[in-house]
């Protein structure tokens, strides 16, 4: 009897946890910088687990009946809260009042269990040991969730599913006590048909879970949905209408085909053709093999490195058969090596080759893990793995919707020590489109480029280092590690176009 009523402590712990972490992770994702989203919700749910505390005193009769009832609620509401979540952004127009309200609703119902339950158990254990049991299985609860979350539920099940199937865990908790406390019951058999219908629901729900969020997301993104999956770093959406392919991470748009050789070929080749017989390049994020395309173009180039964070994308952008034509099986060539890991730890513990050139290509500094790509600590870092005539070429959003985001990653670039020269380029699927070429040594257009290309020549090139004066430098201060000025700066500017 002690162990199952422990291992329900156990389990309520962790469905409590995995539904805050679903919010935090699904407002983020919807909404950008993780840092604020998983803050205000974290504070928000423990305050609503306060309310719920501070209301259990006024529960004083039939705590049985009250504790199965409210681990059902917590299991419909839990279980349902990714779905409706997902829904309410696709189709509602008030998406942060829904998620505080989910947050604060399962907050409330999850601070109502374990004072019931304590007060359940009372009678039975001694009150120090009581408290030390419970506590102690609460707190493993959320270790467990906390572990098994990132490295299994987000990757394999994805956010709906995950949130059904803990609330299919609370419904499961609410029949075993059915049984556990029989005795203290009086309506044994209403509350055993409600925990069926629960699961029910709940089953139903997983089943149809697909077409849950392939409803939202047909309705968040204009295009069809061909490709959809959350891996262990962010949501990966393909859409695709007519030819156009587009590439999401986490909602924001990356790259559409009927446009995406402008960007590549501005992001690499005024660099890389300014430097005379490169032979090894390093391409930092970039998993989609589209700058490692315009790389190859260059014979002298002997080896590639691609460090890129997220196994998915690499896997994906090889094997896809819509994919591997727009890269043009470029990361199966032999000339290139796929590493997925962490770019500025890889960089940290990498002590071997030097590069000759170098592509910053990481997704918008729409938070503090993205911004510290971003940072003079990194861009030093990198520096050290250049060798004397090297260039970078940084991706660095867009100077006329991000003026003075643009300007910042300059400014960083500088302070970092090196000598910049900041570029743009006009890209349809994203407009005015900003660069920035970064190196030791003075930098001077290519006069030469390989044959083939779509956008640039040698006659245009030198254009691109020409601002207009509603995107000519402004103030900024340079974004560093322990100051992240970036992630605001973007939050602030691009938050006024998308509202």
């Amino acid at each position: 009897m002690s162990v199952a009523l422990f291992l329900s402590v156990f389990l309520i712990a962790a469905c409590g946890l995995i539904y805050e972490l679903i919010a935090g992770t699904l407002a983020s994702y919807l909404l950008g910088d993780s840092v604020l989203q998983f803050s205000t919700i974290i504070g928000s749910y423990l305050f609503a687990m306060g309310i719920g505390s501070w209301l259990s005193r006024f529960l004083d009769r039939a705590l049985v009946a009250r504790f199965v009832a409210i681990e059902l609620m917590v299991g419909l509401v839990g279980g349902f809260s990714s779905a409706l979540l997902f829904l309410g952004f696709a189709y509602g127009h008030a998406f942060r009042f829904e998620l505080y309200t989910v947050v604060i609703a399962i907050g409330i119902l999850v601070g109502l269990e374990i004072p019931l339950l304590m007060r359940i158990l009372k009678d039975r254990f001694q009150f120090r040991d009581l408290v030390s049991h419970v506590l102690t299985f609460d707190y493993l609860g959320a270790l467990g969730a906390s572990l098994l979350f990132p490295l299994i539920l987000v990757p394999k099940l994805g956010l709906v599913r995950s949130a059904m199937l803990f609330g299919i865990v609370n419904a499961v908790v609410a029949l075993w006590s059915t049984f556990l406390f029989s005795s203290q019951l009086v309506r044994t058999v209403s509350l055993r048909l409600a925990s069926a219908a629960v699961l029910i629901a709940l089953g139903c729900g997983m089943a149809f879970a697909k077409y849950i969020t392939v409803a939202a997301e047909n309705n968040i993104y204009a295009d069809e949905v061909i490709f959809a999956r959350d891996t262990h770093y962010q949501r990966i959406v393909l859409t695709k209408w007519k030819d156009d392919i587009r590439l999401f991470l986490s909602s924001h748009l990356q790259f559409s085909s009927r446009d995406e050789y402008r960007y590549h070929e501005a992001l690499v080749h005024p660099g890389l053709a300014a430097v005379p017989g490169a032979r090894r390049v390093l391409v930092l994020g970039g998993g989609d093999g589209l700058a490692v395309r315009e790389i190859l173009k260059y014979p002298s180039v002997q080896s590639i490195t691609l460090v890129d964070l997220d196994p998915e994308m690499t896997r994906l952008f090889s094997t896809h058969p819509l994919l591997t034509p727009l890269n043009g099986g470029s990361l199966k060539n032999p000339r290139v090596k796929v590493i997925n890991a962490d770019a500025f730890v890889w960089l940290q513990q990498d002590s071997g080759l030097f590069y000759d050139f170098a592509v910053v290509d990481f997704p918008d500094p729409t938070n503090y893990s993205l911004g510290k790509l971003y940072t003079t600590t990194f861009y030093r870092l990198l520096a050290r793995h250049l060798t004397p005539h090297a260039l970078m070429a940084v991706q660095s959003t867009s100077p006329l919707f991000a003026r003075q985001t643009y300007w910042c990653i300059v400014e960083t670039l500088k302070q970092a020590g090196l000598e910049v020269y900041p570029y743009h380029a006009y890209v349809p699927a994203f407009g005015e489109w900003g660069f920035v070429l970064a190196g030791t040594e003075p930098y001077r257009p290519p006069t030469k480029l390989p044959p083939g290309l779509r956008f640039l020549t040698p006659r245009t090139l030198p254009e691109l280092f020409e601002f207009p004066s509603d995107m000519t430098p402004v103030p900024a201060e340079p974004n560093r590690l322990n100051d992240q000025v970036l992630v605001r700066y973007y939050d602030q500017e691009w938050s006024v176009i998308t509202h």
